[in-house]
């Protein structure tokens, strides 16, 4: 029997997940030893030829853009380098669970984004549901003396610099390929990454280093490519939600890799984020329909 579209599209999306997440596995599991800057440079030279190459197969680059377009780009780029920065020194010092988690409020803070910059419709539900979702954040990052740990709040710019980013791709036009964006963006982590490193004093790669970057660019480049086919395939109501499965992998990897589990106000912090965003997705695209 042949697989639907809406399903293929929901697999696509679980693909693209788990790739993002074994890439985060990778990057920690490298530790603090090497320089974040080095390790973004090392990193950045394999992912930007990889997406290159496969740019080139799917004649993908496009450099003959409006003005609009290519600023859009630059903005994008920016919050990509925002985002690569406080992510990534997230993670080093963060359960990854905890850090996807936060991670996982992008779709409350885009709508919010989209109501307060575009002057798109929100319902009060929506809204409502964006409300909820927060709060649900504050469990997880807990800002008070207790339970507050400094890199939370670099987990939460992350997700600033990353909704700037998907609301700045949102803008563009469809003439734009999305892998002429994301070659964008791979290059310009690189090159800011460059320059920062030169104010670091790098260390000798390992060979563990290296299967680590290796595996680190080997997923990422996975990610990026089942997220451009999912965005081909089925209903986005059917297929979005399934971008959660991410904070299972996390989870999962967290267990396993690092022994880590979060603790049950985590836990509960993150299953009111999850419904609350899926809530948001499904109703987001029956208003769309309507």
């Amino acid at each position: 029997m042949a697989m639907s579209e809406n399903m293929k599209g929901a697999l696509l999306m679980m693909c693209s997940m788990a790739a993002f997440t074994f890439n985060d596995t990778c990057i920690k599991a490298m530790g603090p030893g090497m320089p974040l800057f080095q390790l973004l440079v090392l990193r950045g030279i394999v992912t930007s030829v990889l997406i290159f190459v496969l740019a080139r197969a799917y004649g993908a680059i496009r450099l003959n853009l409006p003005a609009r377009d290519w600023g859009l780009i630059a903005l994008r780029t920016g919050s990509e380098i925002g985002a690569a920065f406080f992510f990534i020194t997230a993670l080093r010092n963060m359960p990854i669970a905890n850090v996807t988690a936060v991670l996982q409020v992008l779709p409350l803070t885009v709508t919010l984004g989209g109501y307060l910059f575009f002057r798109e419709t929100v319902g009060w539900r929506r809204m409502s549901a964006i409300l909820i979702g927060f709060c649900g954040m504050l469990l997880i990052v807990r800002p008070g003396p207790d339970g507050f740990d400094l890199f939370s709040l670099y987990a939460m710019a992350a997700v600033g610099c990353v909704t700037v980013r998907d609301l700045s791709t949102r803008r563009m036009s469809a003439a734009v390929p999305s892998l002429t964006v994301t070659l964008s963006a791979s290059v310009g982590v690189l090159l800011f990454s460059a320059v920062a490193s030169l104010w670091e004093t790098w260390v000798p790669v390992t060979p563990r280093d290296a299967a680590l970057i290796g595996g680190a660019s080997f997923f990422i480049i996975g990610g990026y490519f089942f997220s451009v086919m999912v965005m081909r395939v089925g209903q986005v109501s059917f297929v979005a939600p399934f971008r959660y499965t991410g904070l299972l992998w996390a989870l999962l990897m967290g267990v396993v890799v690092f022994g880590d589990w979060p603790d049950p106000i985590t836990l509960l912090g993150a299953s009111v984020v999850v419904v609350t965003g899926v809530f948001t997705l499904l109703r987001g695209s029956r208003q769309a329909r309507v």
